[in-house]
C-alpha cells in the first residue's frame, strides 16, 4: 500500500508537471534554460528603480515553476544570478579606482569581481530555495506559505549582514503605494512574501481545470490586498507630536576630491552658510551627510543651531583606540560633538578590512580600517530622539523599527553615494518610503550628492533636492509617537505563518489550494495534492 500511496503521488506529480503549458512548449534543453534566465532578469528589472509588481509576479511565477522542473537548483541559481546582475549593477559605477590606489588596468576588472561575486551569493540562495521547493512540492499552498514567508524572513536576516541587498521587500516602489503599505503590518518581509504568493497564484493559473474560478480568485487576493492597503494610506498614519523644521545640506563634493584642501574650504563655506541660513529661518537643526565633518570635527564657531554631521571619531574599544563613522551630534553652542550614533553595519573591504592590523591595506575606501559601533540605532537628544541609519544601514528595517519601538520620533537616513550612479539613488529612495510606512515615522534623508528628501509616514516623499550639485532646503516634519503593527510585533507574523504552514505541511491537513485553484486532474481523474 505503501509503495502504490508513492506510486500515485509520483504520477500526479508528473501528470501536473506535463499539463503545465510552459513545459509543453519547452522543445528542448535551450528552453529550460531561457524560461529562468529571462525570468531573473525580468525579476531584476522590476526592483526598484523600476518597482513594477506585475512584472515581478509573472518573473516569480516561472520561478516557481523552474523550482518544478527537472533541475530546480540550477534553474534557481540561474534565476537569481542574473536578478542580482541587473539590480546590483550599479556596482560597476565605482570604476575608476584609481584614487585609492588600484592600477587603472585592474579597476573595471574589480569592480566586475565584486558584482559577480554578489551575483554568485544570489544564485547560490535561490538555488537552495529552489531545491527545497521540489523537495517538499511547491504546487501545495501550505508549502508555497512556507517557502514564501521563509524567503521573506531570510530577506531581513540579509538586510542585518555585512552585504546590501536589493530584494523583493521593495519592489513595489514606486509603482505601487497600496501593496508596499502592507509593510505596515509585517515589514519588507510581509511585502516580499505577498509578492511570492502572487507569483505562486499565477504559476498555478496555468494547470487549474477551472480556469475562470482560478483567475477570479487571484484577482479577488490582489484587489483586497490593494484595498488593505490603500486604507492604511488613507487612515493609518500614527499620532502626531510638535514638529521640527530642519534645514538639510547637500554639499555635492565628489568623493575622490572631498579630502583636498580646496573641498574642505568649500565645505567650511557651505555648512557656515548653512548654519547662519538656518538660524535667520529659526530651524531647530541642519543636516550634513555620512562622512562631511571629517575626523574628530571641530567648528570653527560655536553652533548657533543644532547641527547633526556625518563624521569620524575616536572611540576606545577592546583592543585600544577604534576609529568609527559616526553621526555626530553639536548642541546649540558647542563647536565639537557631545554624543554620536556609530555605523554599525561597514563596507566589507571598504571601511572594514580583515586583518587590518596586520596587513597594511585601507582597502576599496578612503577611509577604511575602521570598526563597527553598538548595533542601537537610537540618537538621544531634547527635541525628541531619532532613529539614525548610515548609508546602506538603511536596508535594515528591524533596526530602524527597534528604534521606532525606544522612542525614536523621526527617522534620519544620511549616505555619501558618491561616485555611484543615480540607479542606487532610486534605489536608496524606495528603501526611504518603505521604511517609513513600516515605522509610521517621517523620514528626512541627507546625502552627499543625493537622495535628499523628506518622505511622509505614508511613503510619499513630500520634498526633495536635485541630485548632484550642492544644495540646501528647509524640511518641516512631525513627530510621531505610537507603533504600527510592524514595530510592535516585526516578524512575528510571518515566523507564526511558517510554523502554521509547516504544520499543515508535514500533517497533510492543509486547506489545498486556494479557491478557484482546487479540481480534479483531467487527465488522471485524480486529486491534486492537498496542504
Amino acid at each position: 500500500m505503501a509503495v502504490e500511496g508513492r506510486l500515485g503521488r509520483s504520477s500526479d506529480r508528473s501528470s501536473d508537471r506535463s499539463s503545465d503549458p510552459t513545459d509543453r512548449l519547452a522543445g528542448g534543453l535551450g528552453w529550460a534554460w531561457l524560461r529562468p534566465g529571462v525570468a531573473g532578469l525580468a525579476g531584476g528589472l522590476a526592483l526598484p528603480p523600476l518597482g513594477c509588481p506585475p512584472l515581478l509576479w509573472l518573473a516569480l511565477a516561472l520561478l516557481w515553476a523552474a523550482a518544478a522542473g527537472p533541475a530546480p537548483a540550477r534553474a534557481g541559481a540561474l534565476w537569481g544570478g542574473l536578478a542580482v546582475l541587473v539590480s546590483h549593477r550599479w556596482l560597476l559605477g565605482l570604476h575608476p579606482l584609481d584614487w585609492i590606489g588600484v592600477p587603472l588596468p585592474l579597476s573595471l576588472p574589480l569592480c566586475w569581481l565584486l558584482l559577480l561575486s554578489c551575483a554568485g551569493l544570489g544564485a547560490g540562495l535561490v538555488a537552495l530555495w529552489c531545491r527545497l521547493a521540489a523537495r517538499l512540492d511547491g504546487r501545495r499552498f501550505s508549502t508555497a506559505v512556507l517557502l514564501a514567508c521563509s524567503w521573506g524572513c531570510v530577506e531581513v536576516l540579509l538586510a542585518q549582514g555585512p552585504l546590501f541587498w536589493m530584494g523583493l521587500g521593495a519592489s513595489a516602489l514606486p509603482q505601487d503605494p497600496p501593496l508596499a503599505a502592507l509593510a505596515a503590518l509585517g515589514g519588507g518581509g510581509l511585502v516580499a512574501a505577498v509578492q511570492l504568493l502572487l507569483g505562486w497564484g499565477l504559476w498555478r493559473l496555468a494547470v487549474a481545470p477551472q480556469r475562470r474560478r482560478a483567475i477570479a480568485a487571484w484577482v479577488l487576493a490582489v484587489v483586497l490586498l490593494h484595498a488593505g492597503g490603500a486604507w492604511w494610506l488613507a487612515r493609518g498614519v500614527l499620532p502626531q507630536g510638535a514638529g521640527e523644521r530642519v534645514l538639510v545640506l547637500q554639499p555635492g563634493i565628489p568623493t575622490r576630491e572631498k579630502f583636498s584642501g580646496a573641498s574642505r574650504q568649500r565645505l567650511d563655506r557651505l555648512l557656515a552658510l548653512a548654519l547662519q541660513r538656518a538660524q535667520d529661518l529659526e530651524a531647530d537643526a541642519v543636516l550634513l551627510p555620512e562622512g562631511a565633518l571629517g575626523l574628530e570635527p571641530v567648528l570653527e564657531a560655536p553652533a548657533p543651531v543644532e547641527l547633526l554631521s556625518g563624521g569620524f571619531r575616536w572611540q576606545q574599544g577592546e583592543e585600544g583606540q577604534e576609529q568609527r563613522s559616526a553621526l555626530l551630534r553639536f548642541p546649540v553652542g558647542a563647536t565639537q560633538p557631545q554624543s554620536a550614533v556609530d555605523k554599525h553595519r561597514l563596507v566589507p573591504l571598504g571601511e572594514w578590512v580583515p586583518l587590518a592590523g596586520l596587513v597594511r591595506w585601507s582597502g576599496l575606501s578612503a577611509v577604511g580600517g575602521l570598526e563597527p559601533g553598538a548595533a542601537s540605532r537610537l540618537l538621544a537628544r531634547p527635541a525628541g530622539a531619532v532613529g539614525v541609519a548610515i548609508c546602506y544601514e538603511l536596508s535594515d528595517g528591524a533596526a530602524l523599527a527597534a528604534a521606532s519601538r525606544d522612542g525614536a520620533t523621526w527617522l534620519l537616513a544620511t549616505a555619501n553615494l558618491d561616485p555611484y550612479p543615480l540607479l542606487l539613488q532610486r534605489q536608496f529612495e524606495a528603501l526611504s518610503r518603505l521604511r517609513a510606512l513600516e515605522t509610521g515615522r517621517w523620514l528626512v534623508s541627507s546625502a552627499n550628492t543625493g537622495p535628499s528628501l523628506l518622505v511622509s509616514p505614508r511613503g510619499a516623499v513630500i520634498a526633495r533636492l536635485a541630485p548632484g550639485g550642492a544644495s540646501m532646503g528647509l524640511f518641516p516634519l512631525g513627530q510621531s509617537s505610537g507603533d504600527t503593527g510592524y514595530v510592535r510585533w516585526g516578524e512575528a507574523p510571518l515566523w507564526l505563518a511558517i510554523v502554521l504552514a509547516g504544520l499543515l505541511r508535514w500533517r497533510g491537513r492543509g486547506p489545498g489550494r486556494p479557491p478557484g485553484l482546487a479540481g480534479f486532474n483531467r487527465r488522471t481523474e485524480e486529486p491534486p495534492p492537498r496542504g
